[in-house]
């Protein structure tokens, strides 16, 4: 049986609901959560305020900062809500946190646009979601480490579906 803190990452393109299900697996696994907008530095807000995408230079230490929380020693463990769009971003941040497990929301671009422009007060710019997805790098079936969920279902949903997901990783068959 696993023991170990748990280490999370919901991931996705803007307007997927990472830090919404992030939350949401937060309070049913009693967990940290960081939504990794915070963790931004300060230049690159702004940048995506006004609309100029960040350039890998400019997630490098963002990605480090992730990873540092991660590893970081909980109890529980943590969860983060964090884009993760290229797979050298997730191996940045299995460098630095170790063991984690990523809950990839999948979904398509119609759906999320709706989703962003109907939010408020947001700095990520509705018109970088072009840029998101190409920059996003599906995860391949040779990470193991990734749950994926689509974003169709209601969140109730798609926590339940990652509960079971994680429940089957911590303790497999014998």
């Amino acid at each position: 049986m696993n023991t170990s803190p748990l280490r999370l990452i919901v991931m996705g393109v803007s307007g997927c609901g990472k830090s919404t299900m992030a939350a949401a697996l937060s309070e049913r696994l009693g967990l940290d959560m960081v939504d990794g907008d915070d963790l931004h530095l300060p230049e690159s807000v702004a940048k995506m305020r006004a609309g100029i995408p960040l350039q890998d230079a400019d997630r490098w230490p963002w990605l480090d900062r992730i990873g540092q929380y991660l590893a970081q020693a909980h109890p529980q463990g943590r969860v983060v809500a964090c884009s993760a769009l290229k797979r050298v971003y997730r191996d940045r941040i299995r460098e630095q946190a170790g063991d984690v497990c990523f809950v990839f929301l999948d979904g398509d671009f119609d759906l999320i646009a709706q989703r962003m422009h109907q939010r408020v007060g947001h700095y990520m710019q509705p018109g970088l979601l072009d840029s998101q997805f190409r920059t996003l790098e599906k995860p391949e079936t040779d990470e193991a480490d990734v749950i994926t969920l689509p974003i169709t279902e209601t969140v109730q949903d798609m926590v339940t579906q990652a509960l079971q997901a994680l429940h089957s990783r911590l303790h497999p068959a014998l």
